[in-house]
């Protein structure tokens, strides 16, 4: 039951799946950063589930690069999409650091979130367009990888204020034992994407040198990772290392 509550505290949080209504309480929260990964593995699956019937012949190419784009989307309810455009208005506006703390916090849109939004999906687009094979075994595990790395961010890195959604699950996080299990699971699923193919080597390398970019940004600019933070983190993670994989797929022999 415990480990059940966990479960459903991180996809009520992360996801837009519906789960029963529980009680968030210290225990259910403990490890529900662990549990995170958890949706990567869903949006993996329901990709691979995708592509096997977009594979059918004369399927429409840009439709399937579309459909690819848009589940993880669909999955998450765009929760990382939003902390991704707060963080464009926050760096856009070259302020100093408490400033820009307040940018985060506003629930208001401007205008360079919404060009890096659109910049976002033209680049998902064409980057799921033009891939050419969907390996399993390298998005399972980057879609889990983002998520833990996630995660143990959360749990590691310094908070940039005392408040919102980060700082929640950090101080109700048995961080302690949670750091030890997404930092495992993060080398684990790296490990795996990097054993399939040189394609998964380069993305698992990319998204662990992103993982470290992630940490130097957030101190510089913020004094630590906020909830928008981790969104932008996510976002950029997932982008960053699908890039990777197409291009070494279509460049190298």
């Amino acid at each position: 039951m415990f480990v059940l509550e966990t479960v459903i505290v991180a996809f009520s949080m992360f996801s837009a799946i519906p789960m029963p209504g529980i009680r968030w309480n210290d225990q259910n929260m403990k490890y529900s950063l662990c549990a995170f990964p958890l949706i990567g593995a869903v949006i993996a699956l329901l990709m691979a589930g995708a592509g096997i019937l977009m594979d059918l012949p004369g399927f429409p190419p840009l439709v399937r690069g579309a459909v690819f784009c848009l589940i993880p989307f669909a999955v998450t309810g765009g929760i990382h999409l939003d902390g991704f455009a707060d963080t464009a208005d926050a760096q856009a506006s070259h302020q100093d650091r408490e400033k820009k703390l307040q940018i985060l916090k506003d629930s208001h849109i401007g205008a360079f979130a919404v060009m890096w939004l659109c910049m976002y999906f033209i680049l998902s687009f064409s980057l799921w367009t033009s891939l050419q094979a969907f390996d399993l075994w390298i998005f399972l595990p980057l879609f889990m990888v983002s998520r833990s790395l996630s995660g143990l961010a959360v749990t590691c890195f310094p908070m940039a204020k005392g408040t919102g959604l980060a700082h929640t699950f950090s101080s109700k996080a048995a961080k302690g034992k949670a750091r030890v299990l997404l930092a495992v699971l993060s080398l684990l699923l790296l490990g795996i994407m990097a054993f399939r193919s040189l394609p998964g080597l380069l993305a698992a390398l990319s998204g662990l040198f992103f993982f470290v970019y992630y940490y130097i940004f957030a101190m510089r600019n913020y004094g630590g990772i906020t909830g928008d933070l981790a969104g932008w983190f996510l976002t950029w993670e997932e982008l960053i290392m699908l890039a990777v994989c197409v291009l070494s797929q279509t460049l190298l022999p």
